[in-house]
């Protein structure tokens, strides 16, 4: 028998036979893992299970590589704070999704691990949110191989600026040196590198170049370069908020 305890970030459930549930937690020590939630349809065990909700997990399995059972206790629900306004619950469905898509199972990953529960703490301050998110996305690239190198000119090795970023190496590209390139680079906003005012608009520019690298390194690298709709309907959100077309 194989067992483990510890604490995690409850990413996807979805229903399992007629009373039980299979959930998704993201555990700083044993990463993304699966298991089956006896009971986890229940109406005292429902509520318990909803994406984002901080949990006290206990994993058992015969052997390793069987899906194996949780029992779950509530540590802290993040619901409240996700209920509270429509930027919080897109931002929280975006947050899980992408996990749930990206993270390699039973991988830890503990410096994402903790980014991301300091992201989900932060639900429900919509003046702070959107720019402690862009960094997030930052975190996951960089955290799963495909960091931004925004510190000095790919072409000409300067720091002054900075205006793109190539989409084939992720490396930023000055205005002088992006040329007849020009319309096949990504934009750099300032506040994408730690830069300037973080405006609606600038992270919102900021965010459709982190996107293409999720999209076209990350998850193509996995099979499907496709984002999940969670992350779309955040961004329309954001756009919304912002009065952006």
């Amino acid at each position: 028998m194989i067992d483990w305890r510890d604490e995690g970030i409850l990413l996807a459930v979805r229903p399992f036979g007629e009373t039980s549930a299979i959930i998704e937690v993201f555990t700083p020590d044993m990463g993304r893992h699966a298991g089956v939630v006896r009971g986890g349809v229940s109406r005292k065990i429902a509520p318990i299970l909803q994406p984002g909700a901080q949990l006290s997990v206990a994993w058992k399995a015969r052997l390793g590589e069987h899906l194996g059972a949780f029992t779950v206790e509530p540590v802290r629900s993040r619901t409240i704070a996700a209920m509270s306004d429509r930027l919080s619950l897109a931002g929280l469905n975006a947050v899980c999704a992408l996990l749930a898509r990206v993270l390699p199972e039973r991988e830890p990953h503990r410096p994402l691990y903790d980014r991301t529960a300091q992201l989900l703490d932060l639900l429900g301050q919509s003046e702070v949110w959107p720019l402690a998110y862009l960094r997030w996305e930052q975190a996951l690239l960089t955290e799963m191989g495909f960091g931004l190198d925004l510190s000095a000119c790919a072409v000409r090795g300067t720091n002054e600026d900075l205006a793109f970023v190539s989409p084939r190496t992720g490396r930023a590209v000055s205005r002088q040196a992006a040329g007849e390139w020009i319309d096949r680079l990504l934009p750099l906003p300032p506040v994408l590198a730690g830069q300037g005012d973080a405006t609606d608009d600038q992270i919102l520019i900021a965010l459709s170049t982190t996107g293409y690298f999720i999209a076209h390194r990350l998850l193509q690298s996995l099979g499907n370069a496709s984002l999940p709709p969670a992350r779309d309907r955040l961004l329309d959100v954001l756009r919304r908020d912002a009065r952006i077309n």
